[in-house]
């Protein structure tokens, strides 16, 4: 018997190759996202930064996280010309790796729960995804296992991966960007970052970054009502589960292996009311339309400037646009959706509209 196996298959890398280029192409095509200022009273001393995930192609945050995983894929060699691609997702990775997957002429499969907008749902079909829907959440794991080993197709599966598919120490990560457009500002390192979590996979990008280049940057991970992140960090069980979030694309039922607690300096639960507030103040106050997501972020950001105002420190806080308000029209933007969920959103909208005027946001229970 021979001791020589080869597999060497020139085809196999030359498609390889050219699906690399095509998604780098794409990026470079795509160049930067912008970095907003947000009009706070300018005696505060204290700058927001609003980073715009929402102008990538597939306008979301989720852009950066699927092109990382098709480059993790193809590089480990898990992704050929034939191979149909699954992601078990609430929403946008799906949109985004929908995207991805029609430039590699691929087919696409988006495992979710079956209360995701259906805003979402005809991007993932307009993209040539299909959408396989399930009623409980915590079940599309194990139905994307089960759908990929049936069609033999590949499981992308971005709460495992989100943390290692994307180079933390640079090569234009979203953390890597955010100093290098703060280079030539009054405060270029930020007291705080404020990011939520879905996968993790941001909060460990820019936790891990901070670190590797020695800044003294603080990272706040925000967390909405009903998601497990919060209280595993807090009493440090890895396996704690909880009901999930009404927040699309964060919050999630149980704590991902992309989530990196020791990268993070604190967590602030928002309550969902809060989060959907701050969503529509924040539109109102940069006309720029924001998602829920992007109001959890907020609302967590509000309250590090207050506790810097109250202690008369000066500086910056950064945190994300993470996508479009229009994804969300039938919900966070509805009110008859509020008075379904018995949401009440005005307290929260007076606290944000008293902080601009005061610096003060009270605690609420």
């Amino acid at each position: 018997m021979s001791r020589t196996v080869d597999r060497t298959d020139p085809a196999y890398r030359a498609w390889v190759s050219e699906a690399i280029r095509r998604v780098d192409a794409d990026a470079n095509r795509s160049a930067d996202t912008h970095l907003h200022v947000f009009p706070l009273p300018p005696d505060w001393g204290i700058d927001l930064y609003l980073k715009d995930e929402s102008v990538h192609p597939t306008g979301s945050l989720k852009h950066r996280l699927a092109r990382s995983l098709f480059l993790y894929g193809l590089a480990n060699g898990w992704i050929r010309h034939d191979t149909t691609i699954i992601e078990a997702s609430s929403g946008s990775t799906a949109v985004s790796e929908a995207y991805f997957a029609r430039l590699l002429g691929l087919p696409f499969v988006a495992v979710m729960p079956a209360s995701t907008s259906p805003e979402k749902i005809q991007l993932i079909e307009f993209y040539g995804g299909r959408c396989h829907l399930v009623r409980d959440p915590s079940s599309i794991y194990d139905e994307s296992r089960r759908l990929a080993a049936e069609c033999g197709g590949h499981f992308m599966d971005q709460f495992t991966y989100a943390e290692r598919a994307t180079d933390w120490r640079g090569n234009n990560n979203i953390a890597e960007s955010i100093f290098e457009q703060l280079r030539l500002e009054r405060f270029p390192e930020p007291s705080w970052v404020v990011v939520g979590a879905g996968t993790g996979g941001t909060s460990a990008t820019i936790g891990r970054y901070v670190r590797y280049r020695r800044f003294q940057t603080r990272l706040a991970v925000v967390d909405p009502e009903g998601s497990a992140f919060h209280g595993s960090f807090a009493d440090g069980d890895p396996e704690r589960t909880a009901a999930g979030s009404r927040i699309e694309g964060i919050g999630r039922p149980r704590v991902e292996p992309s989530f990196l607690p020791t990268v993070i300096d604190r967590m602030v639960r928002v309550p969902d009311a809060a989060s959907v507030a701050a969503m529509r103040w924040t539109a109102e106050v940069s006309g720029r339309d924001v998602g829920g997501s992007t109001g959890t972020n907020m609302w967590g950001a509000a309250e590090l400037i207050a506790e810097m105002l109250a202690r008369g420190e000066r500086g910056s806080v950064v945190t994300l646009i993470c996508d479009g308000g229009d994804r969300y029209t039938g919900t966070y933007g509805s009110d008859a959706w509020l008075a379904e969920q018995g949401l009440d959103i005005a307290p929260y909208r007076a606290a944000l509209d008293g902080f601009l005027k005061t610096g003060e946001l009270p605690a609420f229970p």
